[in-house]
């Protein structure tokens, strides 16, 4: 085995240490991109779903300035996104090389995507809940709590669970542009330098990530089904 890996892999095994380093700043970018994108797209997913026309708190008004907003964003590219943002970027982080400063265009590439995915998941839920919801009296801060994010939960994690591999593509994208993770890992040592163990070993452990996210996702929403 360990000869197998030295003629297949050899400029790998040169940089262990470099692969374990880029996977942890994969998942740092991951993890925080995740959870600052996470909390702005439900919110903005709920504000969607609850000022829409037909929503308990109907504002045409927000609504449409809001749908718009989102719908432009999400049509920008993300790697011009990472261009045209650039400024603000430096402006957070202080410099707009590294994976601190990729949090900055992940967080605003990702958070319409996931507003939008949140959205579609809560006008699943059956809206004769949401009127015997209304018909017992519960409030509409209590309608979306008790209702639209409790009934919807399976559906929230779906669409969470895609934004996370749409996320993770994204981390490999910025990393071509000096973000560092993976992707910067197999562009610089391995499409760079013609070294194709490298790109072959980075992208298998994108592939990695991608079916654990899936994975667990999955047993989420088996154990919040009902």
């Amino acid at each position: 085995m360990q000869k197998f890996l030295e003629t297949t892999f050899p400029n790998v095994l040169q940089l262990k240490q470099e692969f374990i380093d880029s996977t942890l700043e994969t998942l740092y970018m991951v993890f925080w991109t995740a959870l600052g994108a996470g909390i702005l797209g439900i919110l903005l997913g709920v504000i969607l779903v609850t000022t829409a026309p037909k929503g308990i708190f109907a504002n045409q008004a927000l609504y449409s300035v809001l749908e718009k907003i989102i719908n432009v964003c999400r049509s920008i590219p993300f790697i011009i996104m990472l261009a045209l943002i650039q400024p603000i970027t430096r402006f957070l982080a202080g410099t707009t090389i590294g994976t601190t400063a990729a949090l900055v265009p992940l967080i605003v590439g990702v958070t319409p995507f996931f507003a939008r995915q949140i959205e579609n998941a809560l006008l699943e839920v059956d809206q004769g809940i949401i009127e015997a919801a209304e018909a017992m009296g519960t409030s509409p801060l209590g309608i979306v709590f008790r209702v639209y994010l409790v009934e919807g939960l399976p559906s929230i994690i779906r669409v969470s669970a895609v934004t996370v591999i749409n996320l993770i593509g994204l981390t490999a994208m910025a990393g071509a542009i000096g973000a560092g993770g993976l992707g910067n890992l197999a562009i610089t040592r391995g499409y760079n330098r013609f070294q194709t163990d490298v790109t072959i070993a980075a992208t298998a452990i994108i592939l990695i990530l991608v079916f654990l996210s899936q994975f667990i996702s999955n047993q989420l929403i088996k154990r919040t089904s009902h």
